[in-house]
């Protein structure tokens, strides 16, 4: 181990400390055909790489289809069609970010980072592949009813989500599911413009205002069904409904024996925080049969616990479910639907593995052909009408039209050890040292010069130690513990242990957009959505704007406990500035929960959001929807704070500064009138206009160096691309 002897005993170690020749070195383990980390982006061989094999390093043919892919250009491409996209409509998703973020003067909408991309056509595929899945199954096995599936709001409650949901599903009859009086009552609302046979299924907690509104529902013809998940409800539907002179659509909804492990099945089962046993079902009947109202028992409702991660599972659950409608059906109740409630999974990391919370061992197809065939084997044999089948499939629904994308401003890129950029020489350095420090340097020598790595490591580590005590104790400078500390880097580098994973920091607050993540250890496919026909040549980890430990992304599917990343263009570990120059990354598949769950933490609101739609124009798509993200006098006004005082007050604090002349004071009061409207991001120097719901503000000057303002007389409501 020549080179590594020669390094530890030089009096100052060289720039780049030239040690890579040294064939008696083990190279560090490599990923899938990446190199390990350098540290200029010239150096990284592009010649041999291709977007086909980054899209076998980031699984997006698995996890992504039909929908995402990578295109000729190295950038994601939408289908947004799904499998019957014509290759003329995909829809190059840098070319949208690039649409969206550029400023107004340069022919873009001036919005800021995080943004989300909805691709409503996406939504209206997703709608029409799960209607299609359960009509084939119902016609291969003469199925004597059909499939119409409700839309649990609470996924992801935006209006135009819900809106596009009913207008695309209005052909199927497609309906909603509501478990809260704000959700029943929006719900209420977009039905209204729906098909008149949907149904609007009320699930949660009620109490009399629930039932009064969902009853109000059914006066205004809409086909609302009250599910009872506490026997108590009974009692107030009933009184209520005589009040209010309406006969109600009574569901119930069942505990069940079968239940799946995992996070996601704690819902489920006997001990399930909703739903009735078989002696309070049955309780139910006589107490309905008592007050002649037992024909309005119509729907028996379940649920085993979302992504559920086999079709055996699913046969088990949905088999007994129909067993207990069947029996309903003999005690005289007028059932007409089976609601096999939410569950439809998705393949979140595309290993289609049933042994994961993540990732499911079937689809679309494999699924509504489980549930139909259960429920017919059932039906059959006690000689009962097959009754109408109805899921609450959201994640399923919503997952994939839903992009995230957020920017890397900085990385900590490592740089290259050498004791020259800090001073002291080695004999500098002996000199400070401990005679047992000295020792452990000599032992560490020694050691190389025999080839022994283990020990090498041992005694750097031991000299390391030694010094950071003396350090404490005041005996070391601060100069001479970073050259211990690159002394050690160097002999962790030769022997390839050394730590190549870098931090890449995100424009984004991960407890408001990726909840899920740090809640439940939920994991999203996470890419950059450009230079994907290079090859990337570090491996990172994410970590967000906030103020908290856990706000990084540091998991990722796969198994992996980092990404693979490109290096920043622009010097060194920072994003190129100017002319959509950054690096961006898209977290995919996050349509369902995430948005709504999203909190403030350290007071950053939710991201921008524009909706995307496949066109014919020349590229292809059109942005007909583009909202920028709250303001910092927003998201502190959701907090109690009164920003219009606030800033009066600081306003009032420059005008009693006296050393403060008329001007300075006019121009820090417009600048703090401008933080307050200003969304909370970090504005970058590849993303640095600024918004919101009133003005939009540019850091980008114009010709004649003047800042640029946007009135809210101006609309962005709609933009062809």
């Amino acid at each position: 181990m020549p080179t590594l002897a020669c390094c530890i005993d030089a009096a100052a170690f060289p720039p780049g400390y030239a040690i890579a020749g040294d064939s008696s070195l083990p190279a560090p383990e490599a990923f899938s055909g990446v190199p390990p980390a350098t540290n200029t982006t010239s150096s990284v061989d592009h010649s041999h790489w291709s977007p086909s094999l980054s899209a076998s390093l980031y699984k997006i043919d698995s996890w992504g289809a039909p929908y995402f892919s990578v295109n000729s250009s190295g950038n994601i491409s939408v289908s947004p069609h799904g499998a019957e996209t014509l290759p003329h409509q995909e829809i190059d998703l840098m070319k949208v970010v690039k649409k969206v973020s550029e400023p107004k003067f340069s022919g873009g909408l001036g919005l800021q980072f995080p943004l989300i991309v909805r691709f409503p056509d996406v939504l209206k595929n997703r709608l029409e592949s799960l209607q299609s899945a359960f009509d084939s199954a119902i016609l291969s096995q003469g199925y004597g009813s059909h499939y119409q599936g409700v839309y649990p709001v609470k996924c992801n409650q935006d209006r135009f989500v819900v809106e596009d949901i009913v207008e695309f599903g209005s052909p199927f009859r497609f309906g909603l599911e509501a478990g809260s009086k704000p959700e029943l009552l929006l719900a209420m609302s977009c039905l209204c413009k729906g098909n008149p046979e949907a149904f609007l299924v009320c699930n949660g907690y009620k109490d009399a205002e629930y039932i009064s509104l969902a009853l109000i529902a059914r006066k205004l013809h809409v086909d609302t069904v009250i599910v009872i998940e506490q026997e108590e409800e009974l009692d107030l539907v009933i009184d209520i409904s005589r009040k209010l002179g309406v006969r109600p659509m009574i569901g119930v909804r069942a505990k069940l024996r079968t239940k799946h492990s995992g996070h996601f099945g704690s819902t489920s089962g006997e001990k399930g925080k909703f739903g009735l046993t078989t002696m309070q079902i049955l309780r139910v009947v006589r107490n309905l049969e008592q007050v002649g109202m037992l024909d309005c028992l119509q729907l028996l409702h379940f649920h085993i616990g979302s992504q559920i991660p086999s079709t055996s599972l699913l046969a088990d659950g949905v088999g007994e479910a129909a067993q207990i409608y069947c029996e309903l059906v003999r005690l005289g109740a007028g059932l007409k639907v089976i609601d096999i409630g939410g569950g439809l999974g998705i393949d979140y990391d595309g290993s289609q593995s049933s042994d994961s919370d993540i990732s499911v061992g079937y689809g679309l197809k494999e699924y509504a052909k489980t549930v139909v065939q259960a429920v017919r084997y059932a039906c059959d044999r006690k000689f009962v009408k097959h009754p109408i089948i109805c899921s609450e499939s959201g994640r399923a629904i919503v997952s994939h039209h839903s992009v995230l994308i957020f920017e890397a401003v900085s990385s900590s890129a490592t740089s290259r050890p050498t004791m020259r950029s800090f001073g002291p020489g080695l004999q500098g350095l002996l000199e400070e040292l401990t005679d047992d420090a000295r020792v452990d340097y000599g032992n560490l020598t020694a050691a190389a010069i025999r080839g022994e790595y283990e020990t090498c490591l041992l005694y750097a580590d031991q000299l390391k130690q030694r010094c950071i005590q003396q350090f404490k104790e005041g005996s070391v400078s601060l100069e001479h513990l970073a050259a211990i500390d690159d002394l050690c880097e160097i002999v962790s580098r030769v022997i390839g242990v050394s730590e190549s994973v870098r931090t890449y920091h995100v424009n984004l607050s991960l407890f408001t957009s990726i909840p899920d993540f740090w809640a439940i250890g939920q994991l999203f496919p996470i890419v950059p959505i450009h230079r994907l026909d290079q090859r990337p040549g570090v491996r990172g980890i994410l970590s967000d704007l906030t103020c908290d430990s856990d706000g990084k992304v540091d998991k990722f599917i796969g198994g992996q406990s980092s990404l693979p990343l490109h290096e920043l263009e622009g010097g060194e570990g920072k994003a190129h500035g100017g002319g959509g120059g950054g690096y961006y990354l898209g977290m995919f598949l996050g349509g369902a929960y995430q948005e709504a769950l999203g909190g403030l933490h350290n007071l950053f609101g939710g991201p921008s959001v524009i909706r995307v739609s496949q066109s014919d124009g020349p590229h292809g798509f059109a942005v007909t929807r583009a909202v920028p993200g709250p303001s910092c006098g927003d998201v502190l006004r959701a907090m109690q704070h009164e920003p219009e005082l606030m800033f009066e007050a600081l306003k009032h604090r420059a005008e009693e500064c006296g050393h403060v002349n008329e001007i300075a004071r006019a121009e820090l009061a417009s600048g703090l009138a401008r933080s307050f409207h200003n969304m909370p991001y970090l504005t970058t120097a590849a993303s640095c206009a600024t918004a919101n719901n009133n003005f939009y503000y540019y850091c980008n000057e114009d010709k004649n160096n003047n800042s640029v303002a946007v009135g809210d007389d101006e609309q962005w409501t709609y933009c062809c691309a």
